[in-house]
């Protein structure tokens, strides 16, 4: 299995399902996620054309994969309209251009029926050549890790096992439970090779020895831990930096989430460089950013 760490634009934008969850681990906590809401970008031209999209943008600040929120707002069911890229007819085609696997976020609970953690729902990203699915919780809409765990299980079964799967909470989402060990395990062993943990100092409450002792549970139970900023701090001064980065190793995250609340629905790309070099140094940053080229 090839790291992560070192693959070209082509190579990435192929990488899905499984072979991506492996191609993380065998990385030893140095992959880098980006969030980003699927409607927007930060660097569009005033008069509407041209530009940069935030999908690019986080690629050139070092991304190594990317995850689209909101996705509703972007996505009818059978195209793709994104922000200066254009319309697309599936999410292999964005990846392919951008050199970049792209996942997308699905939710349980009352959220709009695109982004809604369906089978039908699920099946049709895979379909369309989503890197993976990740399950997870939009602010206020009141899931709980007995819901992720819920959905999780129900998309494995009616997915089987070629589809990545990463679920977990990155917030509370509007609902108040320990986010602990035994939680986070049971999302893992409901059929979710991957699982989010709330890096210590982003969540009330998630200290080091807690986030610790999830991600050991988390590997026990055979699954990926990827670390989650998911409370703006994306959107913090750089200096918060090696401090969110160095806990993140310390507790031996596989995967490092960077959220979307900055502005524009992306995060400080400043931020998203400097916490790359923090878990990976400047020779690994620099090649993830030099590789990225737009191929038409």
């Amino acid at each position: 299995m090839r790291r992560i760490l070192d693959l070209d634009s082509r190579d990435l934008a192929a990488l899905r399902g499984r072979e991506l969850t492996a191609s993380v681990a065998a990385s030893e906590g140095r992959a880098v996620v980006a969030e980003l809401w699927a409607d927007t970008a930060m660097l569009a031209a005033a008069h509407g054309t041209g530009g940069v999209s935030n999908i690019e943008l986080v690629a050139a600040f070092g991304a190594d994969i990317v995850i689209l929120n909101l996705v509703e707002r972007a996505f009818d069911g059978t195209r793709w309209r994104l922000p200066v890229l254009g319309e697309f007819g599936s999410l292999a085609d964005v990846a392919e251009l951008v050199g970049r696997p792209i996942g997308v976020n699905l939710e349980p609970g009352d959220v709009p029926a695109g982004r809604k953690a369906t089978v039908d729902n699920a099946r049709r990203l895979a379909d369309q050549g989503a890197a993976l699915l990740c399950v997870t919780a939009n602010p206020a809409t009141g899931a709980d890790l007995a819901d992720l765990a819920d959905a999780s299980r129900e998309l494995r079964r009616a997915l089987g096992d070629d589809v990545a799967i990463w679920s977990g909470k990155m917030h509370m989402a509007g609902r108040i439970e320990p986010l602990n060990a035994s939680g986070m395990r049971a999302v893992a062993e409901a059929g979710a090779d991957g699982v989010l943990v709330p890096l210590p100092g982003t969540v009330p409450g998630v200290t080091g020895e807690i986030a610790a002792e999830a991600v050991r549970e988390i590997h026990a139970a055979g699954a990926i831990a990827m670390g989650t900023i998911g409370t703006s701090q994306e959107g913090s001064h750089r200096t918060l930096v090696p401090q969110l980065a160095l806990n993140a190793k310390e507790i031996g995250v596989d995967a490092h989430h960077i959220g979307d609340a900055f502005l524009a629905g992306a995060m400080d790309p400043e931020f998203l460089y400097d916490y790359s070099v923090a878990i990976r140094g400047r020779r690994h940053t620099w090649h993830r950013m030099a590789r990225n080229v737009r191929r038409r």
